[in-house]
Formats: C-alpha cells, structure tokens, sequence
C-alpha cells in the first residue's frame, strides 16, 4: 500500500503531510510518496522516526503525479500488473461500503489530495471513497480507512527494527531505548 500525497506546498502543508506519512506508516503503508513541492527535509525527519521506532517507510518525490497515478492503474503497479487507486475525498461513496468491493490481490495506492484536486484524479482513480461527507482533516480520513483496511492488525502492528519502544500505560509516559539496554 502506498499513499501518494498531491498538491504539498512548502511552508504551508508540512506539518499535514508529516502527520499523513506518519499515520501511514504506523498504520500499515509501506511507502509515501509526495506530490507538489520538493522537501528533503520532511523525508529525512520520516527516516529519523523509522530508525529510532522502526518500520522503514520508502519515501519519494514524484514530479508528475497524474501520470504516475495513469500509469499505475493503467499499465504497471510496480509488479507488471495494474493497481488499484483509491482517493479519499469527501465527495465519495461511504468507505465502508466500498472497502469490501476493492480487490486485495494488487498493490493500491491511497490518494490523498491538497487544496485544489485535479478532476483527472476522480478519472483515475477505481474508487473515490469518503469518510463522511462533511469536510474535515485528510490525516482522520487516512487512519479511519486504513484501520478498516487493515483490521486490528494496522493498529496493533509493531517494528522488529524499533530502537525505541513505547510500551503502554495508563499514566505517564514509559518509553524503552533499546540501545541504552544494550550497553
């Protein structure tokens, strides 16, 4: 699963769009890419958190996003098959109900727009999925999906690679560093 963020605007949209590679990542995608301006910046705070808490994320600029998402449905999902693209929009149908409709044997890409959408995504896109109808953040609408994409098994995953590990409680705050543990 990916998840391909359009329309990042440097210096307005970064705190977003590291909230949406970090839901992605902790939720079960395997790789973020990022439309719109360059950050090098914003993929290097990405891989300090996959290295300190694990679960490596890929991360990528794509440069034309509207024939990256052509191609990917079209002609070759990475694999030499198509794949399956899914935007969230608040326009869309209930993702609930689409969910079960959309084939698991291919690899998806989740799209997740900016301030303005280009209608060629609605085209593009196999599925235009809402999370409710009403507007609100892109970051809640990518957890609700992959939860229900994934099961419990995206919110209970965990990282073999975690160099931190932050065991629950219900006070305070108890946070493992393996690397001290080591010494």
């Amino acid at each position: 699963v990916d998840v391909l963020r359009l329309g990042y605007r440097l210096g307005r949209d970064p705190r977003i769009t590291t909230h949406l590679a970090l839901v992605g990542r902790a939720l079960g995608a395997d790789r973020f890419l990022l439309a719109g301006d360059e950050d090098p910046k914003m993929f290097e705070n990405l891989e300090s958190v996959a290295d300190r808490f694990g679960g490596g994320m890929e991360t990528e600029h794509v440069h034309a996003p509207m024939g990256w998402l052509r191609r990917f449905v079209e002609e070759d999902a990475g694999d030499g098959s198509p794949g399956i693209a899914v935007h969230l929009t608040m326009y869309g149908e209930p993702f609930r109900e689409a969910i079960p409709r959309i084939r698991r044997d291919r690899p998806m890409v989740i799209v997740v727009g900016g301030a303005k959408v280009p209608g060629d995504v609605y085209k593009h896109c196999q599925y235009n999925v809402a999370v409710g109808n009403q507007p609100h953040s892109e970051v809640a609408a990518l957890a609700l999906f992959l939860d229900a994409w994934y099961g419990e098994s995206g919110s209970n995953r965990s990282f073999d690679d975690a160099r931190l590990i932050i065991q629950p409680t219900a006070n305070g705050k108890r946070v493992r560093d393996l690397d001290r543990e080591e010494e």
